[in-house]
């Protein structure tokens, strides 16, 4: 088995349930890990048989661009994309933190975190 990991890579996009969030915007970290059984061994050392992080990271930079309004949904797109784009993984975890949340307090983030699991 072998894992692939973006981790914090951040964004600023316009997610959010209330108008004001879509107007401003946040910054946003996202951290997507990826699990899957090499399509050949690693001494082929060919981009091809594995999981490219190069192409992970522009398929959440794709989904951070359209504005929505649950974060949760951006996972899931992100995930789903991840998916189709390579059948073969065992697992996928893909978690949103908006940083700075807009909230009475002070709250470093909120986060969601979407996972699929083959079975």
């Amino acid at each position: 088995m072998t894992t692939i990991a973006l981790q914090g890579a951040e964004f600023f996009a316009y997610h959010g349930f209330y108008p004001e969030e879509q107007k401003i915007g946040c910054r946003f970290l996202v951290d997507i890990t990826v699990d899957f059984i090499p399509q050949s061994e690693p001494a082929d050392d060919e981009l091809k048989h594995t999981v490219d992080y190069e192409k992970v990271y522009y398929m959440a930079c794709e989904e951070m661009k359209h504005s929505r309004k649950l974060i949760e949904t951006v996972a899931q797109a992100i995930l789903d994309r991840i998916k189709r784009k390579y059948p073969y993984v065992d697992s996928i975890s893909v978690e949103i933190k908006k940083l700075n949340p807009p909230l009475l307090g002070k709250v470093t983030h909120s986060a969601v975190t979407v996972n699929y699991n083959k079975q």
